[in-house]
């Protein structure tokens, strides 16, 4: 039997054991995939709650979800067995629901079964229009073949007959940019006002932060003010990308954008606090970083998991061990817990400052945590650190209490 209708059984199994169970909610079962790692558990929680999806965005955000943590197991069979199984749908002849089919495989890098997806809509019913064309071209880009966006853009369009829009060129120019090109991306700007196209706020955004990041201020300043010109408001993400490259400097030239944010009616958000904390963190001036941190809910924000692991790496730089595990619990509560090189260096600078039970509660925290896959790096650093020896050791203790 082949490993693909081997895959469909376990999809179908776990779809019929989910059935059985109590039915739980589209919003709670979001809420349990964003914070579940276990791919089997995941898939369980998304079969039990796909069949009910009526909007094309609900089905995206779980679908992408429950495959991004199949992606990350590197469970392809079962990704593409799930996501085959929804070509059976009904609703497959509604081009919103098979984008979401198509974004799924992009997501999990697995272009080549995205375009065939794209290609058998005749098939399968599904009428064509720019909207399934920019599935397919955002499905490229997560798929990180970038060179092979230009060549689609090119082709499809005569092949099929569809008719690229201004979220087409902003994927394109997306494109260019992922793959160091900014300058192709500037001459995209031109070729859409010759044919009388938008260029979104998204789009001059994407270029902006391309050129930040290769160090050209004074051209991303020209865009700027070009953008300003032609009548397009900047929004929170185009000021964000301004904030980013200015918290490589002095905070007061972020709280200053910030301000220019909000006075220009933007909601300064969770990413731009976040820069400003990078700021003071980057200056030394660790009290600032903290309270920009603390009043983070207080501004209608939430820290995500890039606030947990900025704040914690300089903590743990400034020596500050104890401190940054107490925002690491923080992070447990808000489900946003930093990547595995964060908190390793963490648990090795609570060990070099003997706090074991500390260091022994983020090891055990962590291993629940974290996918299947990150247990034997925690298990050699616990065996690294003399972890496993003591945790082994009270076990034994603890027996012995027990029978006696």
């Amino acid at each position: 039997m082949s490993a693909r209708s081997l895959s469909l059984r376990h999809v179908r199994r776990l779809s019929a054991a989910s059935s059985a169970a109590t039915t739980i909610s589209i919003s709670k079962a979001k809420s349990k995939l964003r914070s579940e790692y276990d791919p089997d558990e995941a898939l369980k929680i998304y079969s039990s709650v796909s069949d009910h999806y009526t909007s094309p965005v609900s089905s995206r955000y779980a679908q992408d979800l429950a495959v991004k943590r199949l992606a990350k197991a590197r469970r392809f069979a079962d990704i593409e067995a799930l996501i085959e199984s929804h070509k059976s749908d009904p609703k497959i002849t509604q081009e919103p629901y098979l984008c979401t089919l198509i974004r799924s495989y992009g997501r999990a890098r697995m272009f080549d079964h995205a375009l065939e997806t794209y290609i058998q809509m005749d098939e399968l019913g599904t009428r064509r229009s720019s909207i399934s064309f920019n599935a397919l071209l955002a499905a490229c880009n997560n798929s990180r073949l970038f060179d092979r966006v230009p060549e689609l853009f090119d082709e499809m369009p005569k092949r099929y007959g569809v008719v690229p829009d201004k979220v087409s060129y902003g994927i394109l120019v997306k494109s260019y940019c992922e793959k160091g090109s900014p300058e192709l991306a500037i001459e995209t700007l031109s070729k859409m006002e010759e044919k009388g196209i938008e260029v979104t706020a998204v789009t001059f955004t994407t270029i902006l932060d391309s050129l930040y990041k290769k160090g050209k201020g004074d051209e991303a300043e020209r865009i700027w003010s070009d953008m300003m010109r032609k009548g397009c408001t900047p929004d929170a993400a185009a000021y964000n990308v301004k904030i980013m490259y200015a918290s490589g400097g002095e905070p007061d030239n972020v709280k200053r954008l910030i301000e220019e944010m909000s006075a220009a009616g933007l909601k300064p958000d969770t990413i731009s606090y976040n820069y400003l904390m990078t700021s003071y963190c980057k200056n030394g001036t660790m009290e600032e970083a903290e309270k920009v941190y603390r009043e983070l809910e207080g501004n209608g924000c939430h820290p995500n998991a890039a606030t947990f692991r900025t704040l914690i790496y300089y903590l743990c730089k400034n020596g500050q061990f104890v401190k940054g595990y107490k925002v690491f619990k923080h992070s447990v509560e808000c489900h946003r817990i930093p990547d595995f090189g964060t908190l390793k260096h963490l648990v090795e600078g609570l060990v070099k400052q003997k706090q074991m039970k500390e260091a022994k509660g983020l090891i055990r925290t962590v291993k629940k945590k974290f996918p299947a896959d990150f247990l034997k790096s925690w298990e050699k650093v616990e065996v690294e650190l003399g972890l496993a020896a003591e945790e082994s050791s009270l076990e034994q203790l603890e027996v012995k209490e027990a029978a006696a």
